[in-house]
């Protein structure tokens, strides 16, 4: 169904807008809404998913420095982080602390431009970038309207 979001003054940056809306639908539509948005460069948005049968909790965030963000949370907000992407995080890091890293076919490629701690690395697994760059926006202006949207059947 079409959705008017009641666009207002953002108090966090002068001259742009913001909007806010909860919503209910069936699981995945965060996801959807997040990739219909990916192509709108110049916004930045949080979109969120409570868990449901099934189903784990989503948070979706984008900006556009940083592109989009996406993490399972647990009922508090919390991020969780799979145990696939820590060992992926520590594998990152430990290539970023050897200067040259030897790539298929014998080939030296020089990391210095790249290197990321593993501090760095679980940052980026929890999404602080990402919460770093959206927190003033997150404060409703006095008065923002908030819209509740409700899917049927």
């Amino acid at each position: 169904m079409p959705v008017s979001l009641p666009w207002v003054d953002q108090p966090a940056a002068p001259g742009m807008l913001r909007a806010e809306a909860d919503w209910e639908g069936r699981p995945g539509t965060a996801g959807e809404i997040t990739s219909a948005l990916a192509g709108w460069n110049r916004l930045r948005y949080e979109i969120t998913e409570e868990a449901s049968p099934g189903c784990d909790a989503m948070r979706f965030s984008y900006t556009p420095d940083l592109g989009i963000f996406s993490a399972v949370t647990m009922a508090n907000g919390d991020v969780v982080v799979p145990e696939s992407r820590l060992r992926a995080a520590m594998t990152v890091a430990s290539a970023a602390s050897s200067p040259v890293v030897r790539l298929a076919g014998g080939a030296v490629s020089d990391r210095t431009d790249r290197a990321t701690s593993l501090e760095e690395e679980l940052s980026r697994l929890l999404g602080e970038p990402w919460d770093d760059e959206l927190e003033p926006f997150r404060c409703a202006a006095d008065g923002a309207p908030v819209r509740w949207l409700h899917a049927t059947g």
